[in-house]
């Protein structure tokens, strides 16, 4: 079990042999040129300094976040995991909109996002939504790709992307953290990374998570289901099922990562789970709740006098622990978080865990969790579609 201040994390109780894994882990965390590792740590330098901050605080009222995939998930994690602590707004464009409505607001600030800078999606919505006479900054790597020249011909602020992080390992990088530091929060407060690799209970969590993972593969169980009990998490697990399913799925291997929204879902799949091929593995998640409604206690009937005083947060939270105990009855693999805390630290925990057990779980699978060659197979098909329409 993992215990800090702000979570509480139940392992996978089956114990595995892991002195492999332990190896490989210790490879990835001595690897000093790994750049996505390096964005996990205090160190990490951004390619945006205070002063350029200091340009764009306080002069606007809402951001624009325009990007695909891993370019923008991991702000819109943090944006709605945090939501009641933030009192700017972003709107996020991170799908292809054939119909855009048009903002009345002008007091706006647009962050455009792709790595490659030539990302078809977020190069339409751009071209849709982006105006010269607007604050624009982009955010791309430095080449020659459509979105720098972009910029250059917008006369916009550009920030450099940094080349050796994919998208779905940059909510740490410059890619994250600088529309956040833009809304209020603070970077360095993310960077869990360097205390928690001091951390025995921490490491041989990992260990544990990712030997048991292996386990369950072995054995064709290949779903890892999300039983979110938090609807502010359900982006979280958004970025994960980018994470898992992109770095993962190559060479006929991989996780399949699916989000339940719970406790809707004990009344549509919760019977599949229990009861249908057992090919899957869940993690439940939940976040303490200091404040939330209260039942009604006078338009209460008595057949159900056993939830008055309840708040909705109890009843919740007796859901998440009652369904715990019929998996544990039942064998059904599963551990478990428990979040106390709503805040920066939080979330850099839950983003250093889950991207540490990742790559670490493609490298124990043989295969390159950085990658993701089969995706430009669409790229490409989908230019020459359109060239001949």
């Amino acid at each position: 079990m993992i215990s800090t201040k702000n979570l509480k994390f139940f392992n996978f109780k089956k114990k595995i042999s892991s002195s492999i894994i332990k190896k490989e882990l210790k490879l990835i965390l001595g690897n000093k040129e790994n750049e996505v590792i390096n964005s996990l740590k205090l160190s990490y330098k951004y390619s945006y300094s205070h002063k350029f901050l200091n340009k764009f605080k306080n002069k606007f009222s809402s951001i624009r976040l325009i990007g695909m995939g891993g370019s923008i998930l991991g702000t819109k994690a943090i944006y709605s995991f945090l939501n009641s602590q933030i009192k700017k707004k972003i709107f996020f464009f991170d799908n292809l909109l054939p119909l855009l409505k048009k903002e009345k607001k002008s007091n706006f600030l647009n962050i455009i996002i792709s790595k490659s800078g030539n990302t078809l999606e977020t190069i339409s919505n751009t071209n849709n939504i982006v105006k010269k006479n607007q604050r624009n900054i982009f955010i791309t790597e430095n080449s020659n790709n459509y979105l720098r020249n972009l910029a250059y011909q917008l006369k916009a602020e550009i920030v450099d992307h940094n080349n050796f992080i994919g998208g779905r390992y940059s909510v740490l990088s410059e890619v994250g953290m600088l529309p956040c530091s833009l809304i209020g929060l603070k970077s360095n407060k993310f960077k869990q990374f360097n205390s928690l690799i001091k951390k025995n209970g921490f490491i041989d969590s990992l260990v544990s998570n990712v030997a048991n993972i292996l386990y369950f593969v072995k054995k064709k169980k290949n779903n890892s289901i999300i039983l979110n009990y938090d609807e502010n998490s359900d982006d979280l697990f958004k970025w994960y099922q980018q994470l898992v399913g992109e770095s993962l799925g190559k060479k006929q291997k991989g996780i399949f990562p699916f989000i339940s929204t719970m406790p809707k879902d004990n009344h549509s799949l919760m019977q599949l789970y229990l009861d249908g091929p057992q090919k899957n593995f869940f993690t439940f998640f939940g976040v303490s709740e200091k404040k939330s409604n209260k039942i009604i206690n006078s338009t209460i009937l008595e057949t159900f006098n056993f939830i008055k005083n309840k708040k909705f947060s109890q009843i919740l939270d007796s859901q998440r622990i009652a369904t715990q105990k019929v998996f544990n009855n039942m064998n059904i693999p599963f551990r478990s978080f428990e979040i106390k805390r709503r805040n920066e630290e939080t979330l850099g925990e839950l983003f250093t865990f889950f991207i540490l057990e990742t790559i670490l779980l493609g490298k124990c699978l043989k295969i390159n969790p950085y990658d993701q060659p089969a995706v430009e197979l669409i790229k490409k098909s989908t230019k020459k579609t359109l060239l001949n329409f």
